[in-house]
Parts: C-alpha cells; sequence; structure tokens
C-alpha cells in the first residue's frame, strides 16, 4: 500500500474469506518461508496475466510473479527493453482489477 501516491488495496471479500484463502495458501507449510512460498504459488497460479497497470505515472505490462530471496513476492514488470521487479503488495492494481487478484488480498492479510 501507498497511501502517499493515494493507492489504497481495495477488496471486497470479508474477513472469514480472506482467512479462508489464508488457510488454503499455508494448509501444508510449518513454518514463515513455508507460508511465503504457498502465497507465490497461488498468485503466481492464480492471478491473470499479462495486464497492464501504473506504476508512478508509467504504463507497464506485469508479465509475470516471482518469489525473490530478500524482496519477497515480486510482480515483474516490463516497459519496452526495461524490466523492474515490484513487490506485489506495493504494486498498483488497475480497475478492473484482474482475476486472481483476491491472492493479493490474501497476502496482505497474512501479513508475514
Amino acid at each position: 500500500m501507498l497511501p502517499w501516491l493515494g493507492l489504497v488495496a481495495v477488496t471486497k471479500l470479508s474477513k472469514a474469506e480472506l482467512d479462508a484463502l489464508v488457510e488454503e495458501a499455508t494448509v501444508d507449510a510449518y513454518n514463515e518461508g513455508e507460508q511465503l512460498s504457498g502465497f507465490h504459488v497461488m498468485i503466481a497460479d492464480n492471478l491473470a496475466m499479462p495486464f497492464q497497470t501504473t506504476v508512478l505515472g508509467v504504463e507497464v505490462t506485469v508479465k509475470k510473479i516471482e518469489l525473490l530471496m530478500g524482496s519477497g513476492i515480486v510482480a515483474i514488470c516490463i516497459r519496452g527493453s526495461y524490466r523492474q521487479a515490484i513487490g506485489i503488495l506495493d504494486l498498483p492494481l488497475p480497475t478492473p482489477r484482474p482475476e486472481g487478484s483476491e491472492w493479493i488480498d490474501a497476502y496482505r492479510h497474512w501479513g508475514p
């Protein structure tokens, strides 16, 4: 979330629905690292990509989701020949939101 840019996460899911998604992502995880990996898999498998969004006033294409050591879950954003990894929780989502974005909401709700 980047409140200084006026970007706020918007979810229509209830706390119970978010809790259910968290449970699904972390069901077989025994520590925080495995839970993070579970969220990476759920987001990467369910988020409809590629999609367009705007980052700092520039239109980019989100091509894939990666789990990077030291950075966590990131969106790989492309514009021309440039690539940039942006933390998934800092990524402004377009309106309408892409299918599967509820997994980002669940990850935010889980909050490592």
